[in-house]
């Protein structure tokens, strides 16, 4: 299906009404990648609360905050669901560590990206087979590198359709939503961080900083990403088209 087509069916409708009608268009093809974030929780809900055929899934790249292990349980046990797990090649990572230690990532941002695409992008790409349509929780205000982005779009490099159905919420809306709806979420956002990433990768973010700014902080480059919504260095939008 044509990007701008999908779009226009779901122009209009709600957060649950344009998951519903994803999950019509594309049965058994479609899946949602959570982090646990607090956008993440806000689609979890949407999806489970409706019993909507769309398989969610995470990666766990073996670094992750202690409070993300534990909300993955929680989330697992109020929806009565198990979000299925994807975990890096773990021949890659020994060879990863062996060769540079476990913490080469703060050496250089080539390494950052080469620890990321094993951990992160790697397993991605194995967790996508299959599926038509990709769900996540990008919002518009999170980066610069995101505030262009529509709601449908192509990923090129893999050939599937990416939907982000909350793109034009802001923070407030997303913590107002999961307010209401009484959705557990990461105590860590109480804490300053509102992206979370593996645990040596993030930290809080002060007064006045960027959205993303407690991601790789010691890195100087104005956007940074993980490579999840990456090709061939840029960040993925509709087919002929770049940030």
């Amino acid at each position: 299906m044509n990007p701008s087509d999908l779009e226009a069916k779901l122009k209009g409708l709600s957060l649950e009404d344009s998951l519903a009608k994803i999950s019509q268009e594309f049965p058994g093809q479609a899946v949602f990648s959570t982090s646990f974030g607090l956008e993440d929780q806000v689609i979890t809900h949407a999806i489970y609360s409706q019993n909507l055929d769309i398989r969610i899934f995470t990666l766990d790249t073996g670094r992750l905050f202690t409070e993300t292990y534990e909300l993955h349980k929680r989330t697992n046990g109020m929806y009565g669901k198990r979000i299925q797990t994807f975990f890096p090649d773990a021949q890659a990572v020994e060879d990863l560590i062996n060769e540079k230690g476990p913490d080469s990532f703060y050496d250089s941002i080539e390494n950052r990206k080469e620890c990321c695409h094993i951990r992160k992008v790697v397993p991605l790409n194995r967790a996508l087979e299959g599926a038509k349509i990709w769900i996540t929780g990008i919002r518009n205000d999170q980066s610069g590198s995101r505030e262009n982005l529509t709601k449908v779009e192509l990923d090129t490099g893999r050939d599937i359709l990416k939907f982000h159905p909350i793109l034009d919420w802001s923070w407030e809306n997303v913590q107002q939503y999961v307010q209401d709806k009484h959705i557990p979420y990461n105590p860590l956002h109480d804490k300053g961080y509102p992206s979370i990433g593996c645990a040596p990768c993030t930290r809080a973010v002060m007064a006045g900083e960027d959205f993303r700014a407690g991601r790789w902080w010691w890195e100087n480059e104005s956007t940074k990403e993980c490579g999840l919504h990456w090709v061939d260095g840029k960040l993925v939008r509709k087919k002929g088209s770049e940030v």
